[in-house]
């Protein structure tokens, strides 16, 4: 009889605080797309963690004087990396030492940073929490401020079941908005669906990408997640050596990973440290600027030949990878926005 008892005291209580099961929600994978990295059955997908992962992604109150937040240096129109600035921007006006790189297409990745020395989204948003030159916070005096909050803890609350306030669920509220960024809706999508066509100079330009970028662009990320000797040769203020700083392998030195070139034309500044302004400046780079040394990737010991020709076609079928869809969608705003019904999956 005591056993019954409490249960109906817990259910009492239960319903008292108003606790409801969080609505799930699916991930838009893309048709022929792979299964993505992620491990959504540690973390599955939710309406009320997506939620609490937006508002926490634009929250400023996360950084230590309150100016700086996630989108500070990811801003959505610019496939949330950071827009026309070579190095991003910390608090007290303090400089980082890398740019920013676009997020999207998360949850194909297992390693985060252009040196992959992360590797889970859910310890991603620690080091720029943390790193004295971007938010300059502590963890422990991130979530006093949280659990101070009764938006937020109500917002976890909903989301995790309970009002418990810490840093695994904070990582993971901030995955679930993460993830959510996908960004497969281009012009060049909608050619590969057979919805679109290609003008002469984009289709001129996705025959030269083949032949000489696809190896290391391949779709459909565009980028086969490697780390890469490109020769760049490295800045003498930021002195970043790359990859080698995590492994310690001389054979890594100067190896960064090979970005994405979804929604490139509108992601400039690129490269590592944000050192090329345009894509014209990129192409320099390949075809007549490259320092190459027996450590530059081996497909690259040559340059990359490339004609003007070529180039002008190169622009005009890279043009074709950005995703209006993506930069203008409501559901990435700041809070405020209502979620798209088609996001929502009910069972």
């Amino acid at each position: 009889m005591k056993s019954f008892v409490t249960i109906g005291c817990l259910l009492m209580v239960v319903a008292w605080m108003g606790v409801r099961k969080p609505t799930p929600m699916k991930l838009p994978v893309p048709a022929g797309w792979p299964a993505p990295q992620y491990d959504f059955k540690k973390n599955p997908l939710t309406k009320e963690g997506f939620l609490l992962g937006r508002k926490l992604f634009y929250e400023t109150a996360l950084s230590k004087d309150s100016t700086i937040s996630c989108a500070s240096c990811h801003q959505q129109f610019g496939a949330f990396a950071t827009y026309e600035h070579p190095l991003s921007h910390g608090i007290d006006n303090t400089l980082t030492t890398r740019n920013a790189p676009a997020l999207q297409n998360l949850a194909w990745q297992k390693e985060f940073m252009w040196d992959g020395g992360i590797n889970h989204l859910d310890l991603q948003p620690l080091a720029p929490l943390t790193a004295v030159n971007e938010m300059g916070e502590t963890i422990a005096e991130v979530l006093h401020r949280l659990q101070r909050d009764t938006a937020y803890v109500r917002m976890f609350r909903e989301a995790f079941g309970d009002t418990a306030i810490n840093t695994q669920r904070m990582g993971r509220a901030l995955s679930q908005f993460l993830v959510m960024l996908v960004s497969a809706d281009s012009k060049y999508d909608r050619v590969m669906q057979g919805k679109d066509s290609f003008l002469l100079p984009e289709r001129l330009g996705y025959g030269i990408f083949q032949q000489k970028c696809s190896s290391c662009h391949r779709a459909p990320l565009f980028t086969d997640l490697s780390y890469r000797n490109t020769g760049i040769p490295p800045d003498n203020t930021l002195n970043d050596y790359g990859r080698m700083r995590i492994t310690g392998d001389r054979r890594d030195s100067l190896k960064f990973r090979v970005p994405s070139l979804r929604n490139v034309a509108i992601t400039h500044p690129y490269g590592h440290d944000g050192r090329f302004f345009s894509l014209l400046n990129v192409f320099e780079h390949y075809r007549k600027n490259m320092i190459v040394t027996p450590l530059t990737d081996s497909i690259l010991q040559h340059r990359l030949p490339l004609s003007n020709f070529e180039i002008g076609q190169l622009t005009a079928f890279l043009n074709t990878l950005t995703d209006t869809t993506f930069l203008k969608n409501p559901l990435f705003a700041p809070p405020g926005y209502v979620i798209t019904p088609v996001f929502i999956h009910r069972h």
